[in-house]
């Protein structure tokens, strides 16, 4: 496999690295102040400030492979712009990129009904709201993976 970024890729992680290096890095002080101004479940401005800026430079969207709606990359090429993004704990979501909203949106494009587009997908897309990801287990109240059970119990002859 070919593992040479594509000049698309080399672009787009030079701008994303340009917009870290601009706005982010700098904001992430701001950031934990304004959490910790507002508690928890508060919206920090210097997060929509970020978004609307990254927004306006087209650096929004960067994942949903196989879709339109997103920067038309595959996951390779994806990746490496992840780890840019990474290096801070708010970068994925100046981009509209962290999750668990871009596996929630995966998964409205490809088994959403229209409806389901209309109302959760479009929002999310734009940014105007976020998503959460719960999972379930019998006897296991917890979303920490490492408590899922399982088991497996032979019916018949397979």
């Amino acid at each position: 496999m070919n593992f040479e970024n594509s000049q698309k890729v080399k672009d787009l992680q030079e701008k994303i690295t340009n917009f870290m290096n601009e706005h982010v890095y700098e904001s992430e002080g701001i950031y934990k102040k304004q959490v910790e101004e507002g508690g928890r479940w508060c919206i920090p401005q210097i997060m929509e400030d970020l978004k609307s800026k990254a927004k306006s430079q087209g650096l929004w969207n960067l994942f949903l492979p196989e879709s339109d709606l997103g920067a038309g990359l595959t996951n390779t090429e994806y990746a490496p712009l992840c780890e840019i993004m990474g290096r801070s704990p708010i970068g994925a979501e100046v981009f509209n990129c962290s999750a668990p909203d871009t596996g929630n949106m995966e998964v409205l494009v490809r088994y959403g009904t229209e409806a389901q587009k209309e109302e959760w997908l479009k929002p999310l897309l734009i940014g105007e709201i976020r998503s959460s990801f719960a999972m379930t287990e019998p006897d296991v109240a917890s979303s920490d993976a490492s408590n899922i059970q399982g088991s497996i119990v032979r019916e018949g002859d397979y």
